[in-house]
């Protein structure tokens, strides 16, 4: 429906020009009518300085260059690791752009204490030496890259190649016959962290891990660069699961179960090449090469073949990290808020890594102030601008802040938008994204111009959040909805800088070719940015899309189903998962209802409607387990056995005897009664609640 004839403006009550009374009367048959078409125009409403929010936004962005936030950020940029200062003259920095913004607030999360690993003070460097066939030794790395979080000591074992060192690509070496007990794995970065490389080396019996980047992989790379990486398979403070590190609390001294019991070192593409020339075992599958120059090789060959001792001396230390945040406040509800981060520290200069990140927090935080205090746009909720200290050894600056204040957290912010790494390259596109945060991504990419066409390609384009995204735990830690985009090069392949000491700028502006394409791409990723803050801070109604969950439980289901019989052979059905998830597609029906005959401009009847919307993703935190045991807890994010992925039933058809039937019965438990609470709590009141059980 359209309003015809001219449109008469007058300034409403929250600041924004609103339709005149009249002419939305004469459009609409009646008043539910005229109330929605307020809803709706009010949406694409005028600022009171000309256009609408969202054009004004890309209208702040036209000509602005990045070049100097980066350099000035780079200045005082925090190199994981060392010494404090650096890290406060960062902090002084972002306080004095927040304030010369004019934002409503700038403070910083003080005294969090954490515990980081770094190379041992006066030590030999961590040591790669190979014993080749006839007692010649010889160092084949000795670089100064690390693993944090590594077990010290010293190991020693044949190598054995597992590619990227997945679940799948050690089951392939075990299809092989190849010994993995007490063997040193060799995998090259890339697809998975690499915590998850070790978790799964570990697992299998190895006592060491070797990670390189291939040349396949990492395309423009030296090689004789290694990367730096973290070993927690977990985020945050390893030693203070669960809890947060602020230094006044008094918990017994615990480690992570993440933490790795074996030694890890990074290596660059040269060693690993070395290495590989002196295997002379079974040669590798297809696709597994790397596009070395030596023949790639699985293992040693045989027992009289080379073998790789690894040192490892690193040590831990006590870093204070300081994460620093910038408020604008909303006019009607400021206790609700998105927040829009990146993190600031990185091994070596960390341009892409850390420098992008923080450059369009502060443009956009620049931005948003200016359309507020120039423009008259005054938004409904708050946008939290956040700077995170120590996200190089696992989102350590995101986490403390979010285990500080889970009781209250889930009931503030609403969204959070990463801004890491957002700008690796111009060609491509990809994201990880909360299931209620897709539909806000795809109405705004639809609307900004990219320099190529997503089309209809934009569901393709999504990966898995890796634990290391510090916007996983957002989401798995806390049922905070969470989105993660960055801009890459054709087919998603990495920047080939990341993680090294050659994350510099003049590598970036060569990589996109000049400073003018890179400014170019880091504006689209900052109008991407500011356009989803901006609609989720203007709208009566909270934009996320609770009618997500309804489909990914009924994919879910669906993958359940060719189990039945098995499942009945053991006397168990699916009948009460299946209840379940029917109580929360007619509660996500109940809510749309209500959204539809709600009156927004009612702000007690919007505010609870609001109230039951930002919750959903909380709901699916599953409430039989304990933070401190399980800290990630989401049934469908999370990581441990109560999660749905944890429910293997493909073993009931595979291998009936390496079943845990007891286990099998709690997780189908567990899952089915999570998601009937999350049901039950979308519902509204109690007696609102129609089921079975």
């Amino acid at each position: 429906m359209g309003l015809a004839g001219p449109t008469i403006l007058l300034q409403g009550q929250e600041g924004w020009p609103i339709l005149h009374r009249s002419l939305i009367l004469r459009c609409a048959p009646n008043l539910d009518e005229a109330k929605h078409l307020f809803i709706i125009q009010q949406r694409n409403l005028c600022c009171t300085g000309g256009g609408t929010p969202k054009e004004i936004i890309r209208e702040r962005f036209v000509g602005v260059s990045f070049q100097d936030k980066i350099r000035r950020g780079l200045c005082s940029l925090l190199t994981a690791g060392r010494a404090q200062l650096e890290s406060e003259d960062l902090v002084n920095y972002l306080h004095s752009e927040f304030n010369n913004y004019k934002l409503d607030q700038s403070l910083e999360q003080q005294a969090l204490c954490e515990t980081v690993q770094v190379p041992a003070a006066g030590s030999s460097p961590n040591v790669i030496s190979v014993e080749i066939p006839g007692g010649r030794k010889e160092t084949l790395d000795a670089s100064k890259a690390y693993v944090a979080y590594s077990a010290n000591g010293t190991v020693a074992g044949k190598p054995v190649y597992a590619n990227f060192g997945s679940s799948e690509d050690f089951t392939a070496l075990m299809e092989k016959k190849i010994n993995l007990n007490g063997t040193m794995i060799i995998t090259r970065a890339g697809k998975i962290t690499f915590a998850e490389k070790v978790a799964n080396a570990q697992k299998q019996g190895a006592v060491g891990v070797l990670i390189f980047p291939s040349p396949a992989d990492y395309r423009g790379l030296r090689d004789d660069v290694a990367q730096f990486g973290h070993a927690h398979l977990g985020t945050g403070d390893p030693f203070t699961p669960g809890f947060p590190s602020f230094n006044h609390t008094q918990f017994p001294p615990v480690a992570s179960s993440g933490l790795p019991r074996i030694p890890v070192q990074s290596i660059s593409g040269s060693a690993a090449t070395k290495l590989f020339s002196l295997m002379k075992g079974l040669a590798c599958p297809p696709g597994w090469s790397g596009t070395f120059s030596a023949d790639c090789k699985l293992d040693s060959g045989d027992a009289d073949g080379v073998s790789v001792t690894l040192q490892v001396n690193n040590a831990l230390v006590e870093r204070r990290i300081l994460n620093v945040f910038g408020v604008v406040k909303g006019f009607e509800e400021p206790d609700q808020y998105v927040v829009i981060g990146a993190q600031r520290d990185s091994w070596g200069p960390g341009v892409a890594k850390a420098g992008v990140g923080t450059a369009l927090l502060l443009q956009l935080a620049r931005t948003v102030s200016e359309l507020v205090k120039n423009d008259g746009y005054k938004p409904r909720r708050s946008l939290v601008f956040a700077s995170w200290s120590a996200g190089e050894f696992g989102a350590v600056g995101v986490t403390e802040w979010l285990e500080g204040y889970a009781a209250t957290l889930h009931l503030k912010a609403f969204a959070y938008i990463n801004l890491d790494s957002a700008v690796t390259g111009s060609r491509d596109f990809r994201f990880s994204s909360s299931p209620m945060l897709k539909q806000l991504l795809k109405e705004v990419v639809s609307n900004v111009k990219v320099p190529f066409s997503l089309g209809n390609t934009l569901a393709v384009k999504e990966v898995p959040f890796r634990m290391d995204n510090p916007a996983f735990p957002f989401l798995a830690y806390s049922g905070i909805p969470a989105i993660s985009f960055r801009f890459t090069d054709t087919g998603g392949v990495e920047y080939p800088h990341l993680s090294t000491k050659e994350d510099t700028l003049d590598k970036l502006i060569s990589y996109f070719g000049s400073e003018d394409q890179l400014d170019a791409t880091m504006r689209t990723a900052a109008e991407i940015a500011g356009r989803m803050a901006v609609r989720m801070t203007h709208d009566h109604e909270l934009y996320l899309d609770f009618n997500s969950y309804d489909e990914s439980l009924l994919d879910f289901v669906h993958k359940l189903m060719p189990y039945k019989r098995n499942l009945r052979n053991m006397g168990l059905n699916l009948q009460w998962l299946l209840v379940a998830r029917g109580d929360f597609s007619r509660a996500t029906d109940a809510l749309r209802n209500a959204v539809r005959n709600t009156d927004l401009t009612n702000k007690v009847a919007c505010r609870a409607l609001n109230d039951r919307i930002m919750k959903v993703e909380s709901h699916f935190l599953s409430p039989y387990v304990s933070p401190m045991d399980a800290p990630l807890r989401h049934i469908f994010f999370g990581s441990g056995s109560h999660t749905l992925q944890a429910l293997r039933l493909n073993i009931l058809k595979t291998n009936r005897s390496a079943l845990e039937e007891d286990l099998l019965r709690k997780q189908l438990a567990l899952a089915t009664w999570t998601i009937q609470g999350a049901a039950n709590a979308l519902s509204g009141d109690i007696w609102d609640i129609d089921n079975d059980f």
